[in-house]
């Protein structure tokens, strides 16, 4: 029986190779979509393999309709039939209050947290549409709990975008059931993952543990649990679900 085939974007490191990694002992074939660091996405390949299972790296700009069209065309020439996508890669920007940003700050975190996924989703139905002749599929938009607190004083450009994934998620699932295809959404809260090294903040999630009622930070595998699920059979009547995955938060 052939794997069936999950593109996981940005997916080197932090929720996205775990999520690659755990699909992958689920029986996936994994395609790790990253945009520069190669060597971890290479890594994460190696790992896969070597665990008996089934993956390919893919370099990508989800940012960029080109780079996200030959993606996908890529995938289908490498691994096959796409049956599942996972939409994780998302940038922030140093923290700062509104009124200090510029525009370019603006359309790069726009540029990759929305049009990326909007135009992966676009991809991605273009092959599992049963109207279109495929067989269905599921996709997992990786938001934020941002998108509900709003991340004053800090990356309130980041919390508009994830606000975006959740409307995204919530239109799109009634817009594709018919299709035969699922969307749904996880919002991570504080995870330990480098994406704080980006906002000038390494040690952010031990900053701010004492505001989370289960008082710790969560794992890039926790998060990978939930989406797991969602693609599963076990979530076959969820679509336009939003798991939150926060520790209480």
């Amino acid at each position: 029986m052939t794997a069936p085939v999950l593109l996981v974007t940005g997916g080197g490191r932090g929720i996205g190779a775990a999520t690659a990694h755990l699909a992958a002992a689920r029986g996936y074939a994994v395609a790790i979509n990253y945009r520069r660091d190669a060597a971890a996405a290479q890594a994460l390949v190696e790992r896969i393999l070597a665990e008996g299972g089934r993956a390919a790296a893919f370099a990508a700009d989800i940012a960029d309709e080109a780079d996200v069209v030959r993606l996908f065309a890529d995938v289908d020439r490498t691994l096959g039939p796409l049956v599942a996508l996972v939409n994780n890669a998302g940038v922030l920007e140093t923290q700062m209050r509104v009124e200090a940003m510029d525009a370019a700050r603006i359309q790069r975190i726009l540029a990759t947290n929305v049009v990326g996924p909007l135009l992966c989703c676009r991809e991605a139905i273009r092959r599992m549409s049963t109207r279109q002749g495929g067989q269905g599929g599921a996709i997992v938009n990786v938001s934020s709990v941002a998108a509900r607190t709003g991340s004053p004083g800090e990356y309130v450009d980041y919390a508009a975008s994830k606000g975006a994934v959740d409307t995204l998620t919530i239109g799109l699932a009634q817009e594709v059931a018919a299709d035969g295809i699922r969307v749904n959404a996880v919002r991570p809260g504080f995870i330990h993952t480098d994406m704080h090294t980006s906002g000038g903040e390494p040690g952010r999630v031990e900053r701010v543990k004492a505001f989370v009622p289960m008082k710790r930070g969560g794992q890039p595998e926790e998060v990978a649990q939930a989406i797991l699920w969602l693609l599963s059979a076990e979530a076959s009547y969820c679509s336009g679900t939003i798991i939150d995955v926060a520790g209480g938060r």
